[in-house]
Order: structure tokens, then C-alpha cells, then sequence
């Protein structure tokens, strides 16, 4: 659990109501139905139509790791990458083949395979970048999803308070029902804005760096499995692998 990530969004959102209530006003009034369907419901249709399904459901699903985040180890990748070398130095190559089937990490399996069936450096390294590039291509577009979602909610909002400012007119007549129109065209607004700059633009940023994270891992295990296919010696793979590590 990021602690720190959910420690923000109380801050956030414990400053703004705590303004609220030193400004006299109530904690009740922040909370209308209308207003919150109107935004999140827009929002969510808007980000539907721009996004594939599979592109759309990725990014859904990304959101968990800004408070799980996905457990990266370098220290630990960098062991098992000098172990393999140990292995293919004593043993050979083709001894790192029991090693495949004990990995569960397609981008892992599918390198070692390549170093197993024997391919040069290059090969490896060519097949690999582009097995690195989708899947960053693919990652950000997911992640996407939520700076789309902080683009669409404000304007959203005030799509909200347009919608409140005609049932306003609506009923000038009735005086009691005006309070209910005035309620929604602001707090539209209010959630608009929040929402964007509160939730989906954090939630965006925070994936992009998690995303970045991911493709160093990446990086340093294609450089680890060039390595050992260049016959390197454990020690200096070991050395040249913690210059990743800050």
C-alpha cells in the first residue's frame, strides 16, 4: 500500500472541506447527486468513446497501482541475471533452458528463449526493442485514459452548471425550487474541476512514473541477456546492472 498517495488525497480533500467549514458553510452542501452524475457520468462516456476497449479497460485496471504499486526490484533482477550468467559460463547456454519454465514473466520467458535457441546479440536486442516498444506505446495509451478523463471533467462541470442555470429559469416562478438549480449549477463545476486536478491528472502523472519504472526494469534485463549472449563475465554484468539502481 502507498501510503503517501492515500495521505494526499485526505489532505486534498480534507482541505477543501475543511475550508468549507471555517467559511461557515456546510459539509452537506458539497454533496449533490445530480452534480456528481452529471460530471463522472459525461466524463466516463467521453473517455469511452475515445478509447478502444482493451486500450479503455487497461487504464481502468492501472489505476490500483497508485496504491498498490507493482512490486519492481532491481537488486533481485539483477541476482537472477548474474546467476543465468553464472550458469551459461559453467554449464553453457542451453543449461538456462530449465530456467524458462520457472519464470511467469512473458517479456523474461520470451528473452531467455531467444538467448537459449542461441540468436546473436543483435537479434536478441532488435527482437526485444520492439517487444519494448509496443509495450510502452500500449502502457502510456492506457494510462492516457486518466489525463483524458482530467481533460473532459472540468469542461464537464460546466456543462453541469449550464444544465443548473436552465432549471433555474425553468422555475423562477417557484421560488422553493430555485435553491436545487443554484446547488447543481455550482457544485457541478466544483466537481468538474476537483475531480481533474485531485484525482485524474495525480492518478495519470503517478502511472506514467510507475510506467517509466517498468521500462528500466525492462532495459536492464535486455542489457543483462545481450551479457551473457556477449559471454561477459558475472562480475562485470553485475557492475554495469547497478548503474541502473540510483
Amino acid at each position: 500500500m502507498d501510503r503517501l498517495s492515500l495521505i494526499g488525497l485526505l489532505v486534498a480533500f480534507g482541505g477543501i472541506l475543511g475550508g468549507q467549514l471555517i467559511e461557515g458553510g456546510s459539509a452537506d452542501i458539497l454533496l449533490q447527486g445530480a452534480a456528481f452524475l452529471i460530471v463522472c457520468g459525461g466524463t466516463l462516456g467521453a473517455v469511452m468513446v475515445q478509447s478502444s476497449y482493451k486500450v479503455f479497460v487497461t487504464g481502468v485496471k492501472m489505476a490500483r497501482w497508485v496504491f498498490v504499486m507493482p512490486k519492481h526490484s532491481t537488486q533481485k533482477l539483477i541476482s537472477q541475471i548474474v546467476a543465468w550468467s553464472s550458469v551459461a559460463r559453467k554449464d553453457g547456454i542451453l543449461a538456462l533452458e530449465s530456467h524458462i519454465a520457472q519464470n511467469r514473466e512473458p517479456y523474461v520467458k520470451k528473452g531467455l528463449q531467444l538467448l537459449v535457441d542461441g540468436n546473436s546479440a543483435d537479434k536478441i536486442r532488435e527482437v526485444l526493442e520492439i517487444d519494448n516498444l509496443t509495450y510502452e506505446k500500449f502502457q502510456f495509451q492506457s494510462a492516457r485514459v486518466w489525463e483524458s478523463a482530467a481533460g473532459y471533467s472540468p469542461t464537464i462541470g460546466i456543462l453541469g452548471a449550464v444544465l443548473g442555470l436552465v432549471h433555474i429559469m425553468q422555475n423562477l416562478s417557484e421560488p422553493s425550487k430555485l435553491g436545487a438549480g443554484i446547488a447543481v449549477a455550482f457544485i457541478s463545476t466544483i466537481y468538474g474541476v476537483g475531480l481533474a486536478n485531485l484525482v485524474y491528472l495525480p492518478i495519470a502523472n503517478k502511472l506514467r512514473s510507475l510506467i517509466q519504472q517498468d521500462m528500466v526494469m525492462r532495459e536492464m534485463l535486455l542489457d543483462g541477456l545481450i551479457a551473457i549472449s556477449s559471454g561477459e563475465n558475472p562480475r562485470y554484468i553485475e557492475s554495469k546492472l547497478k548503474g541502473y539502481i540510483s
